[in-house]
């Protein structure tokens, strides 16, 4: 796949650490034209990239734009196929909606759904996931793993760990995992997961994995129903986080947890998941379309079901339900 030059620009002058490129270096690594560079390090600084030149030694990159500019992202990956291609707008109606469509159309595998705003986000059970302007990160991510249908509830659970991996990695701090899909700081919620299939009756066509992460945000950036609920990584380090950085570092893990997976099975990820999780050893309240369930989690299965023991010593096997964690 050929890389936008203004990626590679961004990825080379990235990597180089603040040592000097000379455009003729440049030109000649990228086969094009030193006026022709300096054109894309032009259309660069209007999309707000700060570099220097320097005379006889050539450019510096000084600083980049708050953004999830696909060069950005490029810059920072470290992947075989995750992010090679990233469908990036500054807003969209749903990632999760468009990441479907791609897929449809035969985007490859690992492709990138990704923008800055959401209008019509949604988390699971068709529920509305609100996104302040360039504070969070909101993404879907195209999966075709060769894999029967019934393996495809697992990617919730290796989405969970590759997140949380990739949020330790970036941030120092490590979530906790809330059965199925969603990831706690200090009991509130910062990460919510949602994945999707295109299937026929024997094999899967498509995962559609949508990602949605509180970053940068504020307090006052949470409506009143979910502020008492919700925190960022941005609120739980007192710090800028690099919200490129993160979106590949999850890139990384997704892939890397994902082949690990349809590889080696489940075994290794499901002990990583309830390492992880602040749900198995809780006693919980499991709300399902029909029944309440209190009891004790004890673990998941192979298939990434919820293992529940109840007061009188049975265990229900939970496959969808609200959880609730009981003090």
């Amino acid at each position: 796949m050929n890389v936008p030059i203004n990626y590679e620009l961004v990825k080379r002058l990235s990597a180089a650490n603040g040592k000097p490129i000379s455009g003729q270096q440049l030109a000649d690594d990228l086969n094009i034209s030193r006026t022709a560079i300096w054109k894309h390090m032009k259309q660069l600084e209007d999309e707000g990239y700060k570099f220097e030149s320097i005379r006889k030694k050539g450019y510096i990159m000084i600083s980049t734009p708050d953004t999830l500019d696909p060069a950005k992202i490029t810059a920072a990956l470290e992947t075989e196929e995750f992010g090679k291609k990233i469908i990036y707008e500054k807003t969209l109606t749903s990632t999760q909606t468009i990441a479907h469509q791609q897929a449809q159309e035969g985007a490859p595998n690992g492709t990138v759904v990704i923008c800055e705003e959401q209008t019509e986000g949604r988390g699971r059970l068709m529920r509305p996931w609100k996104s302040q302007t360039g504070k969070g990160i909101s993404m879907s991510i195209i999966l075709r793993p060769d894999v029967p249908p019934y393996q495809a509830p697992q990617f919730t659970l290796v989405g969970a760990v590759a997140v949380t991996c990739a949020i330790r990695d970036v941030t120092g701090v490590r979530p906790d995992i809330k059965w199925p899909n969603d990831l706690l700081i200090k009991g509130l919620k910062c990460t919510g997961i949602l994945t999707e299939m295109q299937a026929d009756p024997d094999r899967v066509n498509a995962i559609i994995m949508g990602i949605g992460i509180n970053v940068n945000h504020e307090y006052e950036d949470f409506d009143d129903e979910i502020a008492n609920l919700a925190t960022s990584l941005k609120m739980t380090t007192g710090k800028q986080i690099d919200r490129a950085e993160l979106v590949a570092k999850i890139l990384y893990y997704l892939e890397k947890l994902s082949n690990q997976y349809i590889e080696e099975g489940f075994e290794n990820i499901k002990g990583l998941w309830e390492e992880y999780s602040c749900t198995i050893g809780s006693r919980i309240k499991a709300t399902t379309i029909r029944n309440v369930f209190v009891g004790k989690a004890i673990g998941i299965t192979n298939d990434g079901i919820l293992q529940l023991q109840l007061d009188d010593g049975s265990i229900e096997n939970i496959y969808s339900a609200d959880i609730e964690l009981q003090k």
